[in-house]
């Protein structure tokens, strides 16, 4: 299991819903989460050794939300 942390543009809980279920049903995550109350609306996420940093990117811009690794 890895840990992935990123910065995000979700700004509301309405948007953390837009996510939800792409998160929720995607069989290489374990668990997630986003802190609103954080300047940088952080993403974390537990994942199998074989999802990366890419592919939590291009799951969020399906929603049309961008965001960035941020270093450990």
């Amino acid at each position: 299991m890895k840990l992935l942390i990123f910065r995000t543009d979700i700004e509301s809980k309405k948007s953390v819903k837009a996510i939800r279920s792409l998160f929720n049903d995607h069989s290489n995550i374990i668990n997630w989460s986003i802190d609103l109350e954080d300047v940088d609306k952080v993403l974390r996420v537990e994942a199998i050794e074989s999802l990366n940093e890419n592919d939590i990117s291009k799951l969020i811009g399906l929603n049309g939300f961008s965001c960035e690794p941020l270093p450990d």
